[in-house]
């Protein structure tokens, strides 16, 4: 008779009986021919299956899953409790157009004398150029958006001949964008004219431009993965735009457009999201901006680079396991991922899956913030089942906003919080955590959270059944041979799970979700690091063929256990519970390691808590205005100098 575990129900855990443990991925770390050899063994069927159940049991997979039971009903998609309103804020109307929301975001944000900034009087030694300084020079006619087009154009031509290949963009049409800036410059040249009654006697009055929001002439990249018409959706891979052909944009792009946005084209990616590295040997990895020797992070590495790079204000990624979060964090910029639900899907790789949303980064949160306006709303279906709270912004420009910061209590688990691969992590983020408390009243207090190996065993579950459900059908014909080898070996992993551990990852999501809305009764945010190591070293022989390191990506998850022991685990092991659970979570930048690598902090909502953790993003990135570093990869587009 076999050992089984039995666990109590969720609402019984002892919370002081509750030990962290640090976790020990065991996986290997393959490059180059000891890659390929791997996915042909563990593809054949009987010592494939063989070496896939070693693995679970050595990661205790099985105990978790087939040797436990697990009282709660299983929880197939989040499902969250009523939240309370938060406090001092604007709300949006989601049916509304999203140019109007966009104002009505532009009206949140705080004093901004963009006139100064220009002319080169900001504090900081290093700046991004923020959405409102290019609105600007639009308006002021310093630039135009044909001007910053040429710009952008040469930087990608000069891309186009790297050796080797380190792209940003997979999916480019230089005459597209410059026909996109052409008609947002001319907007900038029309003039509105209306009859202005001056007892009783009609006047002629010109108001210079037509734009159709401040986001109009911002440049923005769209990950492989996200449907932006007329480039086709590859997911970063050789063949999956034919079968399935882009007819239209994704919903989230569609809104963008309607507010004047550029779109530069389709941004590299990790093949298919499989990945927290952002390696591509497709179409060559990108590179990280803060040194070229080292990963950006996945999946969405191309849209992370491209803004850090200062070539785009802005990107849209996806986030089913850290993808916006992880890169953002490791590239030095701002990248926010939503509740679920939040925004709606329809256009993306992913619009079926339950733990992966569309989100924007940014060099900065007012940029966030303003994109962010733009893409929200909810499906039609998602507004049935889930009952969103109506969305809202912190209105930033008020007074009463110092004082909602302050009532603002930051949930620390320290252990957990502590176990990093480097302390400069640690030590720099809970620096930022003091200073918010010493200089913006906010309260800290600790907490403990039960179950993080369940958590993330429960979402590689997740993710890996929803993509194997996906691409089953065309692997099926024959299209799998096509895919690089760590996907193949992510997908092999992803097989070897049944029926039952699906429904018993989903029993473990109902319990962790107990825990977590438990913890947000007694904390307004929960604070980690985002990732747990800084920007890892791209191997030389991972550029051709890949890499599989799960202990950086830690994600000790299927989806990367391929992807090294070190490696997955590190950069997965704050990110998942936002994924699993469908929770807001933003990471923001606040300072560089001994390397000069950027480090990232990660604030956690609970659900529908966007503008909490906007207000707190905002405040942390005023604590760290002054130590910005320019990226050894930058463009000026806006002056060109």
């Amino acid at each position: 008779m076999g050992k089984k575990r039995v666990m109590v129900p969720a609402n019984e855990v002892d919370l002081t009986a509750v030990k962290y443990e640090p976790e020990t991925i065991q996986a290997p770390h393959l490059t180059g021919t000891s890659l390929k050899v791997f996915v042909n063994v563990v593809e054949a069927p009987l010592i494939g299956s063989m070496i896939t159940t070693s693995l679970k049991k050595k990661n205790n997979i099985i105990e978790m899953l087939q040797n436990t039971v697990i009282p709660e009903t299983p929880m197939f998609k989040p499902v969250f409790p009523p939240q309370d309103a938060e406090p001092c804020v604007v709300g949006l109307e989601e049916d509304g157009k999203p140019e109007d929301r966009v104002d009505l975001a532009l009206k949140c944000l705080p004093h901004f004398d963009a006139a100064s900034n220009w002319m080169g009087d900001s504090p900081t030694s290093f700046h991004y150029w923020k959405i409102r300084d290019y609105a600007y020079a639009y308006r002021s006619k310093l630039a135009t958006p044909s001007m910053v087009a040429e710009r952008f154009i040469s930087a990608m031509e000069e891309f186009s001949s790297k050796k080797p290949p380190a792209p940003l963009l997979i999916s480019f049409d230089a005459e597209e964008v410059r026909k996109q800036a052409a008609a947002s410059t001319q907007r900038f040249e029309e003039v509105k004219v209306c009859l202005n009654f001056v007892v009783n006697s009609p006047m002629v009055v010109d108001f210079p431009g037509n734009p159709l929001s401040i986001l109009d002439g911002i440049f923005m990249a769209i990950k492989d993965d996200i449907d932006c018409y007329p480039h086709p959706s590859k997911g970063a891979t050789t063949w999956y735009h034919e079968v399935r052909p882009v007819k239209k944009d994704a919903v989230s792009v569609s809104r963008l457009r309607g507010c004047g946005v550029i779109l530069v084209g389709k941004a590299n990616m990790h093949e298919l999201g499989l990945g927290t590295t952002g390696n591509n040997s497709n179409y060559g990895t990108t590179r990280n901006p803060h040194s070229p020797d080292r990963y950006t992070g996945g999946s969405s590495s191309g849209p992370a680079a491209i803004v850090a790079s200062g070539l785009c204000s802005a990107a849209l990624g996806t986030d089913g396991g850290g993808s916006v979060r992880i890169p953002s964090s490791l590239c030095g910029v701002v990248g926010l991922k939503t509740t679920y639900g939040r925004t709606d899907m329809k256009g993306s790789l992913c619009d079926a899956g339950t733990v992966e949303i569309i989100g924007p980064i940014a060099s900065n949160v007012e940029d966030v913030i303003l994109v962010y306006a733009a893409i929200l709303g909810s499906s039609p279906c998602d507004r049935i089942s889930l009952k969103p709270a109506p969305p809202c912004l912190p209105n930033l420009s008020s007074h009463e906003s110092s004082n909602a910061l302050g009532l603002l209590r930051l949930g620390k688990y320290t252990e957990w919080f502590n176990d990093v691969f480097s302390t400069d992590i640690s030590e720099t983020c809970g620096k930022i955590l003091n200073m918010l408390v010493e200089k913006h009243g906010c309260e800290t207090i600790e907490i403990v959270i039960p179950e993080l190996p369940e958590m993330r065993v429960a979402h590689i579950i997740s993710i890996g059944s929803e993509s194997l459900c996906s691409l089953t059908p065309h692997c099926e014909e024959g299209n799998d041979v096509k895919l690089t080898y760590d996907t193949r070996t992510n997908l092999a992993l992803f097989r070897s799970f049944t029926a039952s551990d699906y429904v018993a990852a989903q029993r473990l999501r109902r319990r962790i979700m107990y825990h977590h809305m438990e913890i947000f009764k007694k904390v307004d945010v929960i604070v980690t690091p985002t990732t747990g190591m800084t920007a890892p070293i791209i191997p030389l022989s991972a550029l051709k063929s890949g890499e599989t390191n799960l202990q950086v990506s830690a994600l000790f998850s299927w989806k990367y256990l391929c992807a090294s022991s070190l490696v997955s685990g590190n950069l997965m092991r704050f990110i998942t519970a936002a994924n699993l659970l469908g929770l807001p979570a933003i990471s923001v930048p606040v300072g560089y390691d001994k390397q000069g690598l950027p480090i990232g902090l990660q604030l956690i909502g609970p659900p529908w808590g966007e503008a909490s953790i906007l207000r707190l993003a905002a405040a942390v990135e005023g604590l760290c205005a002054d130590s910005k570093k320019k990226p050894l990869q930058f463009y000026d587009t806006l002056k060109g100098n």
